[in-house]
């Protein structure tokens, strides 16, 4: 296996982390144990199985060398490839903790902890339960590892095996670029570099007019504290479609109205008050190609909506959030505020390796919120034969913003995983409580 540069958005993630702000995604699988022991038997499994993933040998490794740009002409030097560890041992990546009554409380002291830089960045700790009948595995990749779906697949390859249905052959890889450019193509390599240019104006323009007239919400953005803390809610698909049907929209817009009504709430018992507030809320959206020649590349843009926190109506805030979903839609993934991730790959390598902690500081003058969601499959996910019951989705916080919020349906089921600042956001779970409480009301309203 040979070494393999970092995408783009993938550098960006490596270079913007610090000790405070850790850029990994989260999991917590949550599974039915047939004996106290079935925990210790899980990990022993998982460490045994990770040896035989290539992913997750893989280890990023600075490097320097020329990274082209569109005229195939180098610019810079400076970037990062995953290469393979010669020192790897599954044993230092899975973890067996003590029983714990609390999965989440265990789960939130784990995500504030970074991964280590210098081995494979990614690791599985299993957390038996002190009931004797649950164990929960957290996993946690590094956002330049993998995306959701690459995560996804990576920790399949650790579960006990499922039938996927037939493989189809990958497309084959394109071809390597000429070491100069062919003057017969200079006429539309320059067109398309001079849409490049009019697509990030457009996409910087509506960052900028994105942050105007709307009261801020201190709530989302206190000072960082580099603690975590994170929450679980589960609530049952039939029920968001029963909203679905009742109300329009699709079921995303249900699960994003919710955040905006549970922030109402929440914003409202704490005494902060609602009025007049609708922070930004980025919802990424993949651009992943499937079987493309670099399938563990990130490739995302997103939406950029305000949540309607502020209004005092479950079924206008629905209809607000459904309105600027079809418009983000309408314009498509490549451009408005929440694009700013494809700006990624027009910024040479050694721009992201000195640019990284400032565009991380920036981030908060981008987004308030992030609203993600993460697929699973329908099929039932065991790990030694024990059944998958429940699976929390964590994404990453950046600096000088107190929570994410990652959503899963699985088996008839939506988890929605929140994380937090701990400091920021010591009520948590009264958050989570009001995530419920939203969608009782929804409920409630639409079959009046």
């Amino acid at each position: 296996m040979t070494s393999d540069l970092l995408a783009p958005l993938d550098l960006a993630f490596w270079n913007i982390e610090s000790d405070l702000h850790p850029m990994h995604l989260g999991a917590l699988g949550v599974f039915t144990a047939h004996s106290p022991t079935a925990g210790a038997h899980a990990a022993d499994l998982l460490a045994a199985r990770a040896a035989a993933v290539s992913g997750l040998r893989m280890r990023i490794r600075d490097v320097w060398q020329p990274i082209s740009s569109p005229l195939a002409l180098p610019l810079a030097f400076g970037g990062a490839a995953r290469e393979p560890d010669p020192g790897f041992d599954p044993l230092d990546h899975v973890r067996l903790h003590a029983p714990t009554e609390d999965f989440q409380t265990v789960a939130g002291r784990l995500m504030q902890c970074p991964l280590e830089r210098d081995r494979p960045p990614w690791e599985a700790h299993v957390l038996p339960g002190a009931d004797g009948v649950r164990f929960a595995v957290l996993f946690k990749f590094h956002h330049a590892l993998a995306d959701g779906l690459r995560a996804l697949k990576l920790a399949a390859g650790v579960l006990d095996p499922i039938d996927l249905g037939p493989r189809r052959d990958p497309r084959p890889a394109e071809p390597p670029r000429r070491p100069a450019p062919d003057v017969r193509r200079l006429p539309g390599l320059l067109r398309g570099a001079l849409s490049d240019v009019g697509r990030a104006l457009d996409i910087g323009a509506s960052v900028a007019l994105s942050t105007l007239d709307v009261r801020s919400c201190p709530a989302l953005s206190a000072p960082s504290s580099g603690t975590r803390r994170t929450a679980g809610v589960v609530l049952d698909i039939d029920d968001v479609h029963r909203i679905r049907k009742a109300a329009g929209g699709t079921v995303n817009d249900v699960l994003i109205a919710v955040v905006a009504g549970a922030l109402r709430r929440w914003l409202d018992e704490r005494g902060h008050g609602s009025e007049g507030v609708a922070p930004r809320a980025l919802i990424p959206v993949s651009k992943r190609r499937p079987r493309t020649a670099h399938p563990q590349g990130n490739r995302l843009s997103g939406y950029l909506i305000r949540l309607p926190v502020g209004d005092p109506d479950p079924l206008r805030r629905l209809g607000t959030v459904r309105a600027a979903m079809d418009r983000n839609k309408d314009a498509g993934p490549n451009r408005g505020a929440g694009a700013v991730a494809l700006l990624a790959d027009h910024v040479p390598a050694l721009g992201h390796r000195l640019g990284g902690p400032f565009v991380g500081q920036a981030a908060r003058l981008w987004f308030d919120i992030l609203v993600t969601s993460v697929p699973l499959p329908g099929l039932g996910l065991r790990l030694g034969g024990q059944q998958l019951t429940e699976v929390y989705p964590f994404a990453p916080l950046a600096p000088g913003q107190s929570l994410a919020v990652a959503i899963s349906t699985y088996r008839g089921r939506v988890h929605y995983g929140l994380v937090a600042d701990a400091r920021a956001v010591p009520d948590l779970d009264r958050l989570a409580r009001a995530v419920t409480d939203e969608v009782e009301a929804l409920i409630a309203v639409c079959e009046r």
